[in-house]
């Protein structure tokens, strides 16, 4: 899922349990405009069986980077979005644009506790939980995106590993160890844009961006949106390296 075309080259990091054909719509309206890849992380896809850990994540997105020239814009929905902090912050040099969709909660505290308790559920019963996913995504997203979610197989045996690493990340000191421009996307009505407010402050050059009336997985239904999302970032980025534009106002 790569295309290999100018421009500055955009990594798309999966959510939980899914796998990187979950960008294909996006992939597509981007076409040959920007190089795109949408690795899988550990555990996920065709790396289903391997262990999930966060560096292990971080090393398949800055793998990604590399394979598209060393330079890119890491974009990430849901977990992928927590994995695309911890890579910005570990690889500021690879990473030249962070755009974190859909992450906005800290993953601690009542809101941990209840994805604990979903990581107990499906790592009991991962093969029910996996078909039961395929029908949620088939019959509650857009086709095009339902299809996209399913495509790579589902790893529900890897939620509570996920979950564990996940608890262990501090996004907030992430973010503020990053000193690139970040965008922080949500949906209207994500539950987790809880702490949205704290992630922007804790940027040093972050703008937060809602989409009206999308939920945590709607947001991507539009895949033309999401898309033009990431190639303004882009060109945003672009445009600050070749000393060419002005840094854009926070959004504070």
């Amino acid at each position: 899922m790569e295309t290999n075309e100018a421009g500055l080259p955009v990594v798309l990091v999966h959510g939980m349990r899914v796998s990187g054909t979950m960008w294909q719509p996006v992939v597509r309206a981007i076409g040959t405009r920007h190089p795109v890849a949408a690795p899988d992380l550990p555990g996920h896809g065709a790396r289903r069986g391997e262990k999930f850990t966060l560096p292990g994540a971080v090393a398949a997105v800055a793998e990604a980077v590399d394979r598209l020239g060393g330079r890119a814009l890491v974009a990430g929905l849901s977990l992928g979005g927590y994995v695309a902090m911890a890579t910005a912050a570990g690889h500021p040099d690879r990473v030249a644009g962070l755009m974190a969709m859909g992450c906005t909660a800290l993953p601690r505290g009542p809101f941990g506790a209840v994805y604990r308790g979903v990581a107990r559920a499906a790592a009991r019963y991962p093969e029910e939980a996996n078909r039961l996913s395929v029908f949620a995504f088939r019959h509650a997203l857009p086709n095009p995106l339902g299809r996209a979610m399913a495509a790579g197989g589902l790893s529900c045996e890897a939620v509570p590993d996920i979950v564990a690493a996940v608890r262990e990340l501090d996004p907030l000191a992430t973010l503020s160890a990053y000193p690139g421009p970040v965008w922080l996307l949500n949906g209207e009505r994500d539950h987790f844009r809880r702490d949205e407010r704290r992630f922007l402050r804790a940027c040093r050059d972050g703008r937060l961006i809602v989409r009206p009336g999308c939920g945590h997985l709607t947001l991507l239904a539009d895949a033309t949106a999401v898309a033009r999302q990431a190639m303004d970032a882009a060109a945003v980025v672009t445009a600050r390296t070749q000393g060419t534009g002005t840094p854009s106002t926070t959004g504070r």
